[in-house]
């Protein structure tokens, strides 16, 4: 499946997406010790890392939101990691997450 094709199905509520992406993630929590909040912003820093697709963004950002982490702190990890995946991913990041942001208030004012 293409990032193209998973973001169609996210965007259309394909709910065996969904399902499929929430059970590969269901123990990586616990299994890390890490507190929620630096579990998400390593998580972050890990799309950042690795060039991730906006719906990526999409789903991580949407969890960790629900854990309470803030934009500034989001913004803080942006930041600390530039000067090691450098500047030209940093900006894709910033751009992809703009995008997911607009996925999510499309996906919000289609229901």
């Amino acid at each position: 499946m293409t990032a193209e094709d998973t973001l169609s199905s996210v965007a259309q509520g394909d709910a065996p997406v969904l399902e499929t992406l929430v059970v590969m993630n269901l123990d990586s929590l616990e299994r890390s010790s890490l507190d929620v909040q630096t579990y998400h912003l390593a998580r972050l820093a890990a799309l950042v890392a690795m060039d991730a697709a906006p719906v990526s963004y999409l789903i991580n950002l949407g969890a960790a939101a629900d854990a309470g982490v803030t934009l500034e702190q989001a913004q803080g990890v942006l930041i600390a990691i530039a000067p090691v995946v450098g500047s030209a991913r940093v900006a894709s990041a910033a751009g992809k997450l703009l995008r997911a942001y607009g996925l999510a208030l499309d996906l919000d004012e289609s229901q």
